[in-house]
């Protein structure tokens, strides 16, 4: 497996920690190739190392010893998904804020377009640690990015681990706006969300959004200076 896989791994994992995205729990992984992804050391994700390595998991059989039993979700997702190149389970403050109510944030402003109409909600408590609630999480999100799991934060997807690093705190962001505006909502104010044809605009790539995304979550890393 080349160094730089391993690299990209622990820098998101890393990001994820920097800005209050994880705590101690949460975990990271980045397809491989056709078979096969990687997923980050069970470790509290900010106190992964410079010399931690990932774990290589095969989309058929059983996960490796070590494995977090809630890895499966990754697999699920892999296996379904080819347009996905790396996950990010996260327990974002604010999207787990909103889900208590039975919410996922819609879209109210430019970084939520990423998400229209809005996340699915997995509206199940317990931990995902079987194979069967993996997949029917797994089925649940669909072709959506993120789906958000009830008082547990979320699984968020991207063609790449940058990518989706860049979705989860998209997503968190979209949450914390929602949330913000809730007394307003409460007093009959009217929402002014993005149409359809809106958020299909704003979700965009170009510009080097995501790349500046990364850029700025992993600002200051230990490893940050080698990929500069």
């Amino acid at each position: 497996m080349p160094a730089e896989a391993h690299r990209i791994l622990r820098l998101a994992a890393r990001a994820m920690g920097r800005h209050g995205l994880v705590h101690a729990y949460g975990h990271v992984s980045r397809r491989v190739d056709a078979d096969h992804f990687l997923v980050g050391p069970p470790r509290p994700l900010p106190t992964v190392s410079a010399t931690d390595r990932g774990t290589l998991v095969p989309l058929a059989g059983p996960l490796p010893d070590g494995v977090l039993g809630e890895v499966r979700l990754h697999r699920e997702i892999y296996r379904r998904r080819a347009d996905v190149g790396g996950i990010c389970r996260v327990q974002p403050p604010a999207v787990t804020a909103l889900s208590a109510l039975g919410m996922t944030p819609r879209v109210l402003h430019g970084l939520g377009a990423y998400f229209a109409p809005s996340p699915p909600l997995w509206r199940g408590t317990a931990l995902i640690r079987e194979d069967a609630a993996a997949a029917q999480v797994a089925e649940l999100l669909g072709g959506a990015i993120a789906v958000v799991l009830r008082g547990n934060g979320a699984v968020v997807t991207g063609a790449g681990l940058e990518e989706a690093c860049a979705n989860a705190f998209f997503l968190e962001d979209a949450a914390r706006v929602e949330l913000a505006l809730l007394p307003a909502r409460a007093a009959g104010t009217d929402m002014l969300e993005f149409s359809a044809e809106e958020a299909v605009a704003r979700a965009t790539a170009a510009g080097g959004i995501y790349e500046r995304m990364w850029d700025f979550l992993c600002f200051g890393d230990v490893e940050w200076k080698e990929a500069a």
